[in-house]
């Protein structure tokens, strides 16, 4: 019987394909650790829609298994998903963010469409260790991405990219001399890195214990059935964590930023 992956090595495999999609996350890291940074990682996020196959609960499976738990649940209305976060037993592995898209509040074309690449893959699928960095399990064809980007541009990434990491976060708390989210934006913008603006640069504030920015993702070429087109991939976010009242750092998510960080996917 193959021996499970330790949760090490899992997210290793992670951030390799993310690199993959997403170039500018090692220009930054290698930025930041050419200056000293010791970059650590506050959370790791995945997308998915509500489908029975692979609803937020069939993704988590592979973390609650490793020692994870829920930890706080979110509903964005305007975008039309929910989403959860997760924690480990031991506080210095990453948490970990689960959106998923609510089929039920999609167009019926929509529903059709996302419906219908679930049948293209087996259930027994999701369970492999490699399904969280394995891509896309199915078809997908250019039109249809820019027909369901009009409706939902969350909807488009997923049918597009599939099943992987859609961002990891550089924990600035960490961070020596970029420690304000300010000092690092500022690093970044000056070493050509486009940030989104979304709802302003930085999201969230100290008094609501939780301060974030985001790189707008990169294009990458991704290969459709009609076609191989450059489309928005992955993105670096940058959170900040301040002090609650009781002396414990604040752990969960500002939904209304949340919110703005979504839109680190959106076509430039």
């Amino acid at each position: 019987m193959k021996k499970q992956m330790t949760l090490n090595e899992l997210f290793q495999h992670m951030w390799v394909d993310y690199c993959h999609l997403n170039p500018q996350a090692d220009a930054v890291y290698k930025n930041l650790t050419k200056i000293g940074e010791d970059v650590v990682n506050d959370h790791i996020a995945f997308r998915t829609f509500s489908h029975p196959k692979i609803s937020i609960d069939k993704l988590a499976h592979h973390f609650t298994q490793r020692g994870y738990h829920v930890a706080g649940e979110y509903k964005f209305k305007e975008k039309k998903l929910n989403a959860q976060h997760f924690e480990h037993t031991d506080s210095t592995q990453p948490k970990v963010f689960i959106s998923e898209l609510d089929l039920n509040q999609m167009s019926p074309w929509s529903q059709k469409v996302l419906e219908g690449v679930t049948h293209q893959f087996e259930a027994s699928r999701v369970d492999q260790e490699t399904f969280l960095f394995g891509g896309r399990p199915w078809q997908a064809d250019y039109t249809t991405y820019m027909k369901l980007a009009e409706e939902s541009e969350y909807a488009a990434w997923v049918y597009a990219h599939g099943f992987r990491p859609n961002h990891f976060t550089v924990y600035i708390n960490y961070l020596k001399k970029l420690n304000t989210i300010q000092a690092l934006n500022h690093f970044l913008t000056e070493h050509g890195f486009k940030l989104n603006t979304a709802g302003g640069e930085i999201k969230g504030s100290p008094e609501e214990y939780l301060e974030q920015s985001s790189t707008m993702a990169n294009d990458i070429l991704v290969h459709f059935t009609d076609g191989a087109h450059r489309i928005p991939a992955c993105y670096y976010e940058f959170a900040k964590r301040y002090t609650l009242p009781d002396g414990k750092l604040f752990q969960g998510f500002i939904g209304k930023s949340a919110d703005k960080i979504f839109e680190s996917t959106h076509k430039i």
